[in-house]
This record gives structure tokens, C-alpha cells and sequence, in this order.
């Protein structure tokens, strides 16, 4: 594609390329969007990467002080979040790279900036991916996405002493499973101890600088501008006006232009505004008084992060939900099986992209736990529901594949053969035949009553799937194994149910030469059983194509049934059904001979 070679001809030099695949051109994040970001590969693992580029092309009509500080300030950034791990910052894959032409590094996926989805697409491929076209971001995924910057400043400020120094939608990259992640540090600080008390450097801002070597006016806390000493409240200034942007389309609660003069006249407004709580636009009316703060010109009297992780917005149960899965890896097996038992009644609530996602890759995870699977499964299957075909077979039936080979705990199986008309109509055929029915035909061997009777129950409903040498060589065996070991009446008289309800499959030599001969191997002389064979030979006279012949009837099927039908087990009606069929069968065998013998006598009589 024309994004790749252009990716390609910025990588061209760049050791990055030794060890990764460029893909196409799919967002743009950081200061002013200057960084591409490309979907990336690594060549030795095949791992998903995104590839993040700095083009100094970009820098061509700058003058070299300003080129200067542009570029050491977009190297700082790239070389921070690389000393850093957090779950809440963009995670490096290979650090910063730096050639003639660019700056590169490797990061997890990234879909896209906040800034992107929020409507800016500059330095992005035109027209925008079709990812893009109806993207529409979801309440729980801006709840939850708050609450991970929440968390990601805390881990900023607490632990790594660290001031963000620019926290604005340019600076948020949201991840393929839909994470939202600190990713710019270009403009951060590190403290310095007066008198006990940490304080960060304030930006010296000057309007003749290069806009990309100067933070985003739009987001920033007026002491960080104007005061030559600020502190961790400053991002939290900054996570006001972002908060207010999230609810906006993209709008901060004011557009400064990059300009000094408006900055000041608008931090003015602010101050009002925070004061006389005026309107935030789309803001939610629980999350008002909370951004009135951030936004209040005394920075004391700003929550800090441990304080607004606490608020009652974030108690949010579709956020909380993502929140738990995100931290499965951490929990034991018991708490899992509670969640995921939860989870069962809170999918449905939640927005279609987001189980896609958000929940359905933690869910696959999970399946290597053999303890779980019986919990997550039910879920996964769930999901399957309001899958398209091509969903299902990219995304869950590679996931399942192995499951299906799973026989221990049984509850594996009972789910699957629960949901197997759902299977059966998602699966393509070729994997019904290699993955599926396998399972299936584990299952008629299992130790398992329950297993044994499900299974005879779901038979019929895909015999018509199956190939004629699969059912004769796999299915039939062991269902006349299974009739015949077993001690169970129920399963023995379920195994003849279902070679009744499957002899329309069937064609008429099978049906004679090998199922019906098998029915004398069965000893046991119960109502129960003997009724099901009745049934068996009932189908035989209702399905044209099955129809036994007189000879059949006369030689074979009525000196059988015969004593079976003075069998004492039999009560009265029993007995009269037996004689019924048997009197049908007899006047076939009387209607077909004398239809014989009179032909017979016609021909004859024609050559005498």
C-alpha cells in the first residue's frame, strides 16, 4: 500500500527494520501528531508490533536551535517510556531507534491517539481507516479509560516521581484491546527536594519556539505556564480539561491557538468558570463537581490521583468488569470462577466492539486453565451468538479447537454438546468433521451417564451432516457398543431411540444387513427396551426408501418380533402396539405376494 512504501522510505537506514515488518499507516500520536504510527511485525517471532516514527522531514524549514530542541525533546519522550514499565503506560518493544531520516521505536499494538478517535486525524493516511469511518466510543470505555489514567498518573506521581508535564488526547494511545495508555512523556520532569517538599520546573514558555517543542496550551495548568514552580496537580489540571474534551468530541473547556494572550484571558475564564460551576458541555452531571475542581486555579484545592480513583463514577459496573479482567492474571482460580460467573449477566450489557475487543481476548486466555474453562466457556459461547461467520472462525474457533479435545472435568463436554446446535451452524464443515464430530464421538465413550444420554440426544440433530463413512465406521460402532455395555436401561433404550431417529440417514443395505441384525445381540427383555425396538422397525415401514420387502418381512423381521410381542414384560397396550405392527407388516407381506402371485399367473396365461 502506498502508507507502507511511504512508511518503508522514512524507515530506509533505521536498524529498526532489521528486526520488524512495516504494515500500513494506521494513526498518529504525540506532540502536534508528528509520530506515524505503522502496524509492525517482529520478523523472528511474528509478534504484532506498531512501529511509532518520527520523520525529521518534518523539521526541514526549522531553524537549527528550534530543529535542536525538537528533536532531543521527542527523544526524551521515546527514552522515558522505555526506563519505565507500568500496565497504565504504552509498553516498548524495542527501544528508540534513530537514523538520517527518522526516529523509530516498537510498541505493543496501538489502534490508535485519543486524539484520533476523538475526531483529529492529522498526519494520518487520507482517507482515515476504515476503522474509523463509524467509530463510535462507548460510556464504559471512556469510564474505564479515565480511570486507567487515574491509575497511570498515580503510578507517575507516586512512584516514579515523575510530573507528566503534557497530558492531553495527543499523548493517550489507545491499544488493539482497546487500553488507554500514557505514551507521551515528552514534556515530563523529575522534582527537586526544597526543604522537604518535591517541585517541578514550570515550562518557560516562548512564543518564537517551534510549537512542536512546546506543550499544549490547551491542557496546560496556568502554574505550569506561568510560574516557574508547579507539581503533580498541574496533570491534574491537565486531566480536567482532557476529561472535559472526552465528553466533547474532542473540545477542551478552551482553544488557546498556541497563543500567550488567549492562554492568560482564557485561564481567567476558567477560574470563573470553576468558581460559578458553570456548564461543561456533555460532561456527566456525576462527574461535574470532580472536573470543577481539577480545572480550579488553586492547585491545593485539586483532587490528586488517589482521590479521584475513589469517586463514585468509577463504580461504574460495565467499567468495574473491564477493571476485573484486566487484572485476572492476579486472582485465583475461585475468585475467576465467581467473575465469570457474573460476567455470564453482565455481558449482555455491555456494548458489542467492547466484548470483541476488551473481553474476548482476556476470555481465550483462559482456556489453558483446565479448572476455569467449565466457567468461561459459557461465556465465550455467549459471545459466539452474536458473532458474523467470519468473527467466529478468526477470532474463537482457533481457541476452541483444543478445547474440544478436552475430556476432563466432564462439565467441558456437557457444555459443548448443550450448545451444539450453535456450533453446527457457526463451524465450517471441513472443521465440523476434524474438530467437532470428534468430540462428539469421544463423548459415546465417556464413563459419564450424563455425557452418555446428552450426546444419543444431539445425534440426530446433525445426522445429516455426517459423511456416510464416518457414520458407519464411527458413529454406528459405538452407539451398538454403548447399547450393549452398558448397565444402564436409560442409556441402552436412548441408544435405540437414536438409531431410530437416524435411520432416515441411512440407506436400506445398512439398515438391514447391520443395524437391524444387531438389535437380536441385545439380551435385555424391559418394556422399555423392547418398546424402542419397535420403534426401530416402525421407522422401517414409514421411510419409502427403507421399505423392507415381504421376503424381509416374512423371513426376518416377523419371526423376531413375534416373540418379543408375548414378552411378560409387556402390560396390554404394550402387547397391542406390538400386534399392530405386526399386523401391518403381515398384510404387507399378504397385499405384495398376492400382487406377485397374480402377475405371475398373468404371464402365464399369456404364454400358454
Amino acid at each position: 500500500t502506498k502508507s507502507a512504501v511511504g512508511a518503508v522510505g522514512a524507515l530506509v537506514g533505521n536498524p529498526l527494520t532489521k528486526d520488524y515488518e512495516v504494515g500500513k499507516h494506521v494513526a498518529s500520536f504525540g506532540p502536534n501528531l508528528a509520530w506515524k504510527v505503522f502496524e509492525g511485525k517482529a520478523k523472528t517471532t511474528g509478534q504484532e508490533a506498531s512501529l511509532v516514527v518520527f520523520e525529521k522531514r518534518l523539521l526541514d524549514t526549522v531553524d537549527k536551535r528550534d530543529r535542536d530542541v525538537v528533536l532531543e525533546l521527542m527523544k526524551k519522550g521515546a527514552v522515558q517510556l522505555t526506563r519505565l514499565r507500568h500496565p497504565r503506560l504504552l509498553l516498548i518493544q524495542h527501544a528508540m531507534e534513530e537514523s538520517r531520516d527518522c526516529l523509530a521505536f516498537a510498541t505493543e499494538p496501538i489502534f490508535a491517539s485519543l486524539s484520533n478517535v476523538l475526531g483529529r486525524h492529522d498526519n494520518m493516511p487520507s482517507p482515515p481507516p476504515p476503522e474509523f469511518a463509524n467509530f463510535e466510543m462507548y460510556d464504559v470505555e471512556r469510564v474505564y479509560g479515565l480511570y486507567q489514567l487515574v491509575e497511570g498518573l498515580m503510578f507517575l506521581h507516586n512512584d516514579a516521581k515523575i510530573l507528566q508535564g503534557n497530558l492531553s488526547p495527543e499523548n493517550i494511545v489507545i491499544t488493539k484491546n482497546g487500553q488507554w495508555k500514557i505514551a507521551g512523556l515528552f514534556f515530563s520532569s523529575t522534582p527537586t527536594i526544597v526543604e522537604g517538599q518535591s517541585t517541578y520546573s514550570g515550562c518557560e514558555w516562548e512564543p518564537r519556539l517551534y510549537p512542536l517543542a512546546q506543550p499544549d496550551l490547551n491542557y496546560a495548568a496556568p502554574e505550569f505556564i506561568l510560574s516557574r514552580t508547579c507539581d503533580t496537580s498541574s496533570d491534574m489540571y491537565s486531566l480536567g480539561a482532557l476529561i472535559h474534551a472526552v465528553y466533547n468530541k474532542g473540545a477542551p473547556p478552551y482553544q488557546c491557538d498556541n497563543n500567550m494572550t488567549a492562554f492568560k484571558r482564557n485561564v481567567e475564564q476558567v477560574c470563573l468558570m470553576s468558581k460559578s460551576h458553570a456548564s461543561l458541555g456533555s460532561v456527566p452531571g456525576s462527574l461535574k463537581s470532580q472536573v470543577h475542581s481539577l480545572l480550579s486555579m488553586t492547585p491545593s484545592l485539586r483532587p490528586d490521583c488517589h482521590q479521584m480513583a475513589k469517586i463514585p463514577f468509577f463504580e461504574n459496573v460495565a467499567a468495574l468488569t473491564l477493571q476485573y479482567l484486566d487484572s485476572l492474571m492476579q486472582r485465583d482460580d475461585v475468585a475467576k470462577t465467581q467473575f465469570f460467573k457474573s460476567l455470564y449477566k453482565v455481558m449482555p450489557k455491555l456494548p458489542r466492539r467492547v466484548v470483541m475487543q476488551r473481553v474476548l481476548p482476556q476470555l481465550c486466555l483462559q482456556l489453558s486453565n483446565l479448572q476455569v474453562i467449565p466457567f468461561v466457556l459459557p461465556n465465550i459461547l455467549l459471545i459466539t451468538e452474536d458473532c458474523t461467520a467470519e468473527e467466529y472462525t478468526k477470532l474463537i474457533l482457533p481457541e476452541l479447537k483444543p478445547v474440544f479435545k478436552v475430556q476432563e472435568p466432564v462439565q467441558v463436554t456437557i457444555i459443548f454438546l448443550q450448545k451444539l446446535d450453535l456450533l453446527l451452524s457457526k463451524t465450517p464443515k471441513d472443521s465440523v468433521r476434524d474438530d467437532v464430530l470428534p468430540m462428539v464421538f469421544r463423548a459415546l465413550e465417556a464413563s459419564s451417564i450424563q455425557i452418555q444420554e446428552m450426546v444419543l440426544n444431539v445425534i440426530p440433530k446433525f445426522a445429516s451432516m455426517v459423511d456416510y463413512p464416518s457414520m458407519k465406521n464411527a458413529v454406528i460402532p459405538r452407539i451398538k457398543t454403548l447399547c450393549l455395555q452398558t448397565s444402564s436401561l436409560s442409556v441402552r433404550v436412548n441408544c435405540l431411540v437414536c438409531f431410530g431417529k437416524i435411520l432416515e440417514h441411512l440407506d436400506k443395505y445398512l439398515v438391514i444387513e447391520d443395524i437391524l441384525p444387531f438389535l437380536a445381540q441385545i439380551p435385555s427383555r424391559e418394556a422399555p427396551t423392547l418398546m424402542a425396538i419397535l420403534g426401530i422397525f416402525k421407522q422401517t415401514m414409514v421411510h419409502k426408501k427403507l421399505g423392507m420387502d415381504k421376503d424381509y418381512l416374512a423371513m426376518r423381521a416377523i419371526p423376531y418380533l413375534f416373540p418379543l410381542a408375548v414378552e411378560p414384560s409387556l402390560n396390554l397396550k404394550q402387547f397391542s402396539q406390538y400386534m399392530k405392527l405386526l399386523g401391518d407388516m403381515i398384510k404387507r407381506v399378504e397385499v405384495e405376494h398376492k400382487a406377485k402371485l397374480e402377475q405371475l399367473g398373468k404371464m402365464q396365461e399369456q404364454t400358454q
